[in-house]
């Protein structure tokens, strides 16, 4: 509960703090992170091809709404149906490995999506990216208003965080954490391992997916990065920063993330030093993230007091 409470005053007061469109790039990056924790933190799949799923999702929703006009909600959902397909055909080659294998295996798929979207000029752009995707307007509420925009993304990121907390706490998740434990014992008691660690893929794809079209609305272009490895890379970093395998570890790393590489990046040229030391110390002292820090921190305050 008292997460939550903490999560509601972010989504009220943070347009207050930064911009409403840096605002909304966070809650768009946590829905981000979302999809990739149920795979890293959940089912212990680590994948550097993340972005596949969010880069192809963005790119099919922006030349849709680009050269056709549809709607938002149209626009929305043939992006999570992008995201989930794009994730069962990757998913189903990489699960049929496993370790180091399965990572390069991810990593290996999402640079043949990249080259596809850098050669695909008369569609992607290439290298120049796919501009003037618009913002519809929807119900009399015009989304071209930074606000209304960030208004509209932070109902959707709390719908996804509900959705996701219902998955974790269901039957599912509970097999999912049971693969991350221990795969032989979870196939020993009749589960089908890949089947399980496909449809977390497909999830997660999901997740990526509306990421995607709601981060092409609001920058208003598809840039070929959003389905390079680098983007895989940043949320991965941002999850393992904030914490895999809680559920608002993902919500804190993206934060912390874009707050440093949009606000940060401004003061200072070399700002992914922080980010590269944040990393360390998590790696070195806290596995668990931020999160394991500041439970530490609170269970040491209890003690002393």
């Amino acid at each position: 509960m008292r997460a939550l409470v903490l999560i509601l005053a972010a989504v009220v007061l943070l347009p207050f703090i930064v911009r409403p469109a840096i605002a909304s790039e966070i809650w768009i990056f946590a829905i981000f992170g979302l999809g990739l924790n149920l795979l890293l933190g959940y089912t212990g799949l680590l994948s550097f091809g993340q972005s596949t799923f969010f880069g192809s999702a963005a790119y099919v929703a922006g030349y849709l709404l680009k050269h056709y006009a549809i709607g938002v909600f149209a626009a929305l959902g043939i992006g999570v149906a992008v995201g989930a397909i794009s994730a069962l055909l990757v998913g189903y080659l990489c699960v049929q490995r496993s370790g180091l294998y399965f990572i390069m295996l991810t990593f290996a798929l999402n640079q043949l999506f990249y080259f596809i979207a850098y050669q695909w000029t008369t569609v992607t752009g290439g290298e120049d990216g796919m501009p003037g995707v618009p913002r519809p307007a929807m119900l009399g509420i015009d989304f071209r208003d930074p606000v209304a925009y960030y208004i509209f993304v932070s109902v959707l990121f709390l719908l996804s965080l509900w959705l996701m907390k219902r998955i974790v706490d269901s039957p599912l998740g509970k097999i999912l954490q049971g693969i991350r434990e221990n795969e032989v014992r979870a196939e020993a008691v009749g589960y089908h391992v890949p089947r399980f660690k496909l449809l977390a893929f497909v999830i997660g794809g999901a997740f990526s997916g509306l990421a995607g079209v709601l981060y092409a609305m609001l920058f208003g272009i598809v840039p070929l990065e959003a389905i390079g490895f680098v983007t895989s890379g940043n949320v991965v970093f941002a999850t393992l920063i904030g914490g895999s395998g809680s559920l608002y570890g993902p919500i804190i790393g993206s934060f912390v993330f874009i707050w440093l590489s949009e606000s940060m990046s401004v003061v200072w040229a070399r700002w992914p030093l922080l980010l590269g030391v944040a990393f360390i110390v998590v790696v070195l002292f806290f596995r668990g993230g931020v999160v394991e820090a500041w439970d530490r921190i609170w269970r040491f305050s209890k003690r002393t007091t």
